[in-house]
């Protein structure tokens, strides 16, 4: 049980109570070195190599002519016959002074045996700082990213129930960022930064406890605390249907897989619901005991991971689901209970797909790595505090945790080394949900201090990709036929 989840009857209680003098919602707030090759060019042992006999080389060898014989003799003979003279009778001191003053004038204190034709040319001044420029230009070194360490705008979010087992911000693919505040979402506009209502719903259905984007930017799906499952198109602010029975607890997690919404609730049930039918549960996934707070799809649409309040993680097989749970059979693919509080952070890997990586509350504090194809835990990084969200760099190998107590930052992770390259700072209290753009550049945080950040935390793609165009637009062409 992670603790500091507030009830939702003393979240109601605080919005009746601010309700008198209501501030408008999310308007701006407050009004390793690189050490270049020394190398000159490359070498290839089968290459000949061709001196120009204009260019002098590096080998210099004797010329006979330009050598003085008789002198080389004398040299090479003197230190024998000093041997020699030593060895029977001393010369007189007078004839030993002569004999070197002999050798001075006539040798003129020439000492080399070996001539050459002409001197060794000088060394070229060429400094290392050339050398290290000239390889610089040939060889550029990728510049490290500039990480902007405060956030780039900051809106309002008044109402915004604080409670870690909700999911209620979520950024579509068509560039609009939703986000619920007590019993009414709203949607804010990236490209234009103008903001609407999409719904307010009664006391008797409120408040919201999560939304989620449809693949097709359009659709939208809100959950509430009555247990029902709202389906909206955001076109024409109208609502196309209502999902009830599935559950008798509040949603608190949401996950689309094209046309299927696979819903989590209190009572630890999972639901995947095919909007295009009238009876719309057609599978269940039955294994966690208290409420699902984290669901989220691979990828290939193969495998769901869900974390729940009792502390569990679970990785089903979407060929494992079943429209009617048997007693005794297991419909998880792997069961991980290796983490010591609730998991809701889930995030999957966009360049290796059956990399999961998840994060514990409060009393666990850790981000663990998990291969989702054996079951086996590949790391574990103890952070220091409840991790509540976490978003993987689409453009680099990076990962993105948001935290609470007691710094309630966003740290930067560099994957797999885990080194910390950035944290960011801001928020006041703990950073409860994050969403990411579609370009993968910006990333949203609301916190329980009531504000709404963007941050530039992942930078600008390298090759900016054009937005898929929506393939999902006939998912809800049925909605007409059904009352």
């Amino acid at each position: 049980m992670d603790a500091g989840s507030r009830s939702i009857s003393s979240a109601k209680n605080r919005a009746a109570a601010v309700a008198a003098a209501p501030r408008p919602p999310l308007q701006e707030a407050g009004s390793r070195p690189y050490m270049p090759s020394l190398s000159s060019g490359p070498r290839n042992p089968s290459a000949k190599c061709y001196v120009s006999p204009l260019v002098l080389g590096d080998r210099f060898i004797p010329d006979r002519s330009a050598m003085d014989m008789d002198l080389a003799h004398y040299l090479l003979t003197e230190p024998r016959r000093d041997k020699e003279n030593a060895s029977g009778m001393a010369a007189s001191p007078s004839k030993e002074a002569y004999r070197r003053l002999l050798a001075e004038k006539l040798l003129n204190n020439r000492t080399r045996i070996l001539a050459f034709r002409s001197k060794p040319p000088e060394p070229e001044n060429v400094s290392f700082a050339d050398t290290t420029s000239s390889n610089l230009q040939a060889k550029p070194a990728k510049q490290r990213r500039h990480i902007p360490q405060s956030a780039e705008r900051t809106l309002d979010a008044p109402e915004l129930v604080d409670d870690y087992y909700l999911n209620l911000l979520d950024w579509g693919s068509n560039n609009v960022l939703s986000i619920a505040l007590g019993d009414t979402v709203y949607l804010w506009d990236a490209s234009s930064g103008s903001t609407s209502e999409l719904v307010t719903v009664g006391e008797d259905s409120g408040p919201v406890t999560s939304v989620s984007w449809a693949p097709d930017g359009r659709h939208m799906a809100v959950g509430l605390n009555s247990s029902d499952v709202q389906l909206w198109d955001t076109s024409s602010n109208r609502l196309l249907r209502t999902l009830r029975g599935a559950h008798e607890a509040r949603v608190g997690s949401l996950a689309w897989n094209n046309s299927v919404l696979t819903t989590g609730c209190m009572d630890g049930k999972i639901v995947n619901n095919d909007v295009r039918i009238r009876d719309h549960v057609v599978q269940r996934y039955e294994g966690h005991s208290q409420e699902v707070c984290g669901l989220k799809w691979s990828g290939s649409g193969q495998q769901l991971a869900s974390g729940g309040n009792d502390n569990l993680l679970h990785i089903w097989d979407v060929s494992m689901a079943s429209s009617m749970p048997s007693a005794g059979r297991n419909q998880w693919l792997h069961r991980l209970e290796d983490h010591m509080a609730a998991v809701k952070a889930l995030a999957w890997c966009p360049f290796q797909s059956n990399l999961l990586a998840t994060g514990g509350g409060g009393s666990d504090r850790c981000i663990k790595f998990w291969n989702t194809h054996t079951g086996v835990c590949l790391n574990s990084v103890d952070t220091g505090s409840q991790v509540c969200a976490l978003l993987w760099n689409k453009n680099e190998r990076e990962l993105l945790s948001s935290h609470g107590f007691t710094q309630n930052q966003l740290t930067l992770w560099k994957y797999p080394s885990m080194v910390k390259m950035a944290e960011l700072n801001g928020h006041t209290s703990r950073v409860l949900f994050m969403a990411q753009s579609p370009d993968g550049c910006t990333v949203a945080s609301a916190a329980a201090d009531e504000t709404l950040r963007f941050w530039n935390v992942f930078g600008t793609p390298e090759t900016p990709k054009p937005a898929a165009k929506a393939s999902h637009t006939g998912m809800f062409n049925s909605f007409k036929h059904i009352r």
